[in-house]
């Protein structure tokens, strides 16, 4: 990564960290762009420049290329579930202990505000086209069933990641995720 591209992660990073802290002490619907821009000593064209929607301040994150590489990475002998099974379980076990402390604040502002809930359903078709263009498929019946398995394994791993925010982050998100899977696709 280049100075440019460090450059903007950390201004992406300092915007959106600024956000969430002001969703959550004073409420998403209270809390204003511009608010957001003035908290992050940034302009509002700054902040859409990184998160074109105020959803995007939350719901931001760069784990679909991530989770994409270690599905890519796992043995080609499992079967498909499996393989993304354990490219999310790997993605889930990142991240040191104030990355996660983040993660929770986001998913918990996830929960509780419906324009948030409603458009993390876009942000999981978005990893599921990272799975599928990252798995490919030679045909459209092919494309199709990675499709359904990656939307499955996108569907158990948020149940497991609700889970994780409800009991304030206790316990073991990638162990969570696999127990998730595990009632889906069985052991």
């Amino acid at each position: 990564m280049n100075l440019r591209d460090r450059q903007r992660a950390e201004t992406r990073l300092q915007v959106q960290t600024h956000a969430v802290r002001l969703f959550t002490d004073v409420g998403y619907d209270a809390t204003t762009v511009a608010d957001v821009a003035a908290a992050a000593g940034v302009s509002a064209m700054t902040v859409y420049r990184h998160f074109p929607t105020k959803e995007d301040l939350v719901l931001y994150d760069e784990y679909d290329p991530v989770t994409a590489s270690a599905v890519l990475e796992a043995p080609a002998s499992l079967s498909l579930a499996a393989r993304i099974g354990r490219g999310l379980e790997s993605t889930a076990a990142l991240g040191s202990s104030e990355e996660k402390a983040f993660l929770l604040a986001r998913l918990r502002l996830m929960l509780s505000v419906p324009a948030l809930r409603a458009r993390h359903l876009d942000s999981q078709y978005a990893t599921a086209d990272a799975l599928v263009a990252a798995l490919g498929g030679s045909s459209p019946e092919e494309e199709f069933r990675v499709r359904a398995t990656a939307m499955a394994c996108l569907g158990a791993a948020h149940v497991a990641l609700i889970r994780w925010a409800e009991t304030d982050g206790e316990g073991d998100l990638s162990g969570l995720i696999r127990q998730a899977l595990a009632s889906v696709f069985g052991d």
